[in-house]
């Protein structure tokens, strides 16, 4: 008889004919999850050609050699005062933790950093270009700037404003850094990578904004007043808005990549729609939106180039319950909650897919000690914390498109 995990990656196996180039965030602050070997069959069985990784695990990096699979790895936030200050960190780094993986494994991308801007930290943020800098020039030096860039991921709570997305534009004080940090993108060829979660404003006003609207579900939408373009999702909506902001800042042509959205399968009391129906349809709708090749209202002919959050439920992060509860899979391998696709079967058993929360402890502990290749800013600098800045700075624009929905609806 057939187990929910195997009915699971049946279903799943259906998905390559359909995904086009879907990746997956793969965190590991966890004490309990299965190897990297282990891992490898079930990220194929996703049907995903694409890997972001927060730091450069070299055990990871080398299960995963000789494959097709491409990898973004990632540069943690405490290191990037180090690479700033001295150009033989940044290549150290690099030697030690890219170039000895290829051409084995396929790394196209180095992220430097993560959601640096929103933190508030001027020092943090007055190293983020020049490490940037540092490790291209590094890639450089060694003759793999052609086949591996550089960037590094925002949150969204770098917009001022968001809506209507025509109108989207960075934060003022963000400006003179932000310019700088796409000039010096734009020479290198590399994408603005943006980390967008719908759940987070569905969460802070679950009465008002309409669920239908965050989980890709059928909804009359809304429509920008200044380019009459229509948006029944919000994912599309904080897309477009970015592409505005970059517009307005005179970068038209830069590509956005979507490194992290996701949708928690379980939360606290007082986090609303954090289940794993929810998750269910988000995750899922979301992979057939990607599958379909179409692009935003505002660029329907760009391939939206997303990364689900995340691979699996890690135990040891802090914050809410929602943080150790976006993975597709709990760390015993079995789903975390069936993951269907409009027009296909729905696979796996609900009773038994769905978290129980004994999985690992329910409150965060200390997180595990890493090496040098390791990142705990992706500890430091969560969705939570995301969250937070979005709630404070786009309580406003939340605002103006309630209204506008509720107008609508």
């Amino acid at each position: 008889m057939a187990t929910p995990i195997m009915l699971f990656f049946i279903g799943l196996a259906l998905f390559p004919a359909m995904v086009i180039s879907l990746g997956i965030n793969y965190g590991q602050i966890a004490n309990n999850l299965p190897s990297p070997e282990e891992v490898l069959p079930m990220v194929k069985s996703l049907g995903a050609t694409k890997v972001k990784l927060y730091d450069a695990d070299a055990k990871v990096l080398k299960a995963f050699a000789n494959t097709s699979i491409e990898f973004i790895v990632g540069l943690g936030n405490e290191y990037l005062s180090k690479m700033a200050a001295d150009p033989k960190h940044a290549l150290g780094w690099v030697k030690q933790n890219v170039q000895c993986h290829l051409p084995s494994t396929k790394i196209t991308c180095i992220s430097v950093g993560n959601e640096v801007l929103t933190f508030n930290d001027t020092t943090l943020s007055d190293s983020l270009l020049p490490a940037m800098e540092g490790i291209h020039a590094a890639l450089v030096s060694l003759g793999l700037d052609k086949q591996v860039n550089v960037t590094t991921a925002h949150s969204l709570a770098v917009l001022e404003t968001s809506y209507p997305p025509s109108a989207g534009a960075f934060r003022s004080d963000l400006i003179p850094c932000v310019t700088q940090i796409l000039n010096f993108q734009t020479k290198i060829g590399s994408p603005f990578m943006i980390n967008a979660y719908p759940y987070f404003a569905y969460k802070a006003n679950p009465k008002q904004v309409p669920l239908e609207f965050v989980l890709f579900e059928p909804n009359k939408g809304e429509v920008d007043p200044i380019t009459n373009l229509h948006y029944d999702n919000m994912l599309h909506a904080q897309i477009d808005a970015v592409y505005s902001a970059l517009a307005s800042l005179g970068f038209k042509n830069v590509r956005i990549q979507l490194s992290e959205t996701g949708w928690p399968s379980k939360g606290d009391a007082d986090e609303a729609g954090a289940t794993p129906e929810n998750a269910k349809k988000y995750n899922g709708n979301l992979i057939k939106l990607v599958s379909q090749k179409k692009g935003t209202p505002m660029k329907p002919g760009c391939d939206l180039n997303i990364y689900v959050f995340a691979m699996f439920n890690e135990n040891m992060k802090p914050g809410p319950t929602s943080e150790r509860n976006y993975g597709l899979f709990k760390p015993d391998k079995t789903p975390a909650y069936q993951l269907g696709i409009a027009g296909l079967n729905s696979v796996g058993n609900s009773s038994s897919s769905v978290d129980d929360g004994n999985s690992g402890p329910s409150s965060p502990i200390t997180a595990p000690s890493t090496s040098s290749s390791s990142s705990t800013g992706y500890l430091s600098i969560s969705r939570a914390a995301a969250k937070e800045r979005y709630n404070m700075v786009g309580s406003m624009m939340l605002s103006l498109l309630l209204i506008k929905i509720e107008r609508l609806v």
